[in-house]
């Protein structure tokens, strides 16, 4: 999905309600003794309908009770309604799937569908036993508060060390029809997925055939949600879904033609502004860092590059104190473990303030400390790393490292 004009979407409100016949909801259950009672911490979406559905999930080999029972779930390729926690990850227990499954069965009764109907997804503190009596309490005033306009509440039941809340709708037209994709992300920490991120949840009315939706899935998370990293460590219970429940009246897509390649195109809009957000979100962080490799012999190998110099603790450390020390960036790259003649690398820095090469042919060249200086001010900075004349490209997405990374992990329990 490179070097291609994306269009045929425009930008809307709503997140998972965007799309015709989905309704979200938050609540307080209290899963954390003393929390904040105005801070969801359980969310629900349903369909008005059953929905062709798709996931991806965390490539850790320790992985949360959620995810077991969610594969299960999904192997007809077909859901109605989302359950998700967040303060505890329901990881590491004894009883955490007999706990998901319980979550699935309150759910499936509130709303009158099949545990098998259901997606659940839990996000927090590993190794904690989930205090499941809390949920079964709160479930059936959840679903009562359903609604249209619900996914703000929804969105801020998902978010743990989250400042913001992320959410990103597009609308598109497919078969003469108007449809809407929308989703929610939680995200801020713990961030170095290998195959899905954090919590993801997506919601379309476009009819599409299940083997196309989750292609198309698996393509687009490629090149966004794979792309970001905040600090190396990939979680246990990553999870991407996508449930589409055809309420636009659209012929389905059954073909990898062009009605498919706009339905990518909109999925590619959300995920890459849901990824966007999710790193200048990052625990502590003060500055997104976008990433564009460009001249290696293959995507892969631009992509290898473009990781290596957002995952760079010095360099991220660098752009907190807005020091233009280049050869950090350079040093990111010479590790990358991929092949290329390190004497054709080229690096440029940006912002909204304008651009500054710092490096050419592998060496140094003279700029000005002062002009670096207010570039590097900014709240979006952009790295250009350019390694040859080949035609593979790629972006990646980080934030700097900065002192709150620390504080923040290192209480994170209490």
């Amino acid at each position: 999905m490179k070097n291609k004009k994306f269009k045929g979407y425009a930008f809307v409100e709503g997140g998972v309600c965007a799309a015709q016949g989905f309704k979200a909801g938050g609540i307080h259950a209290g899963l954390k003794p003393g929390s904040d009672p105005n801070k969801n911490d359980l969310a629900m979406i349903c369909s008005v309908k059953p929905c062709t559905a798709a996931a991806m999930y965390t490539t850790n080999k320790v992985q949360g009770a959620p995810i077991i029972v969610t594969r299960r779930h999904l192997r007809n390729g077909q859901a109605q309604a989302v359950i998700v926690n967040s303060v505890n990850a329901n990881t590491c227990n004894a009883d955490g799937e007999e706990k998901a499954n319980l979550m699935c069965e309150y759910a499936a009764k509130a709303l009158d569908l099949h545990p098998e109907d259901i997606i659940v997804a839990s996000t927090g503190v590993i190794g904690q036993p989930l205090p499941i009596e809390p949920i079964e309490k709160a479930v059936p005033a959840l679903a009562e508060s359903l609604s249209e306009t619900g996914n703000a509440a929804a969105v801020n039941a998902i978010m743990t060390t989250d400042t913001q809340p992320k959410e990103v709708a597009v609308e598109f037209t497919a078969g003469g029809k108007t449809c809407r994709l929308g989703g929610m992300l939680k995200g801020s920490g713990m961030i170095h997925p290998n195959m899905a991120t954090t919590l993801t949840f997506l919601t379309t009315d476009c009819a599409i055939d299940h083997d196309l939706l989750a292609a198309a899935l698996r393509e687009v998370v490629f090149v966004t949600l794979n792309r970001v990293s905040v600090d190396g460590d990939t979680s246990t219970n990553d999870m991407v879904c996508v449930m589409a429940n055809g309420e636009a009246g659209n012929a389905p897509i059954v073909t990898n033609e062009e009605d498919y390649e706009v339905f990518k195109d909109a999925l590619y809009a959300v995920l890459m502004n849901l990824a966007r957000k999710m790193a200048r979100d990052g625990e502590g962080a003060t500055k997104l860092i976008e990433c564009l490799c460009e001249g290696a012999e293959d995507d892969k190998t631009a992509e290898i590059v473009a990781k290596s110099v957002i995952t760079s603790s010095l360099f991220k450390a660098a752009i907190f104190g807005e020091d233009a020390n280049w050869g950090r960036i350079l040093c990111a790259v010479g590790y990358a473990p991929a092949e290329f003649n390190i004497k054709k690398v080229d690096v440029s820095l940006g912002s909204a303030k304008g651009t500054i090469q710092v490096c050419k042919k592998g060496a140094g060249v003279p700029f000005s400390e002062e002009e670096a200086k207010v570039i590097l001010g900014e709240e979006e900075i952009f790295v250009h790393v350019t390694i040859g004349k080949g035609p593979g490209s790629a972006v990646a997405w980080g934030c700097d490292l900065t002192y709150d990374y620390v504080r923040i992990n290192g209480d994170y329990r209490s």
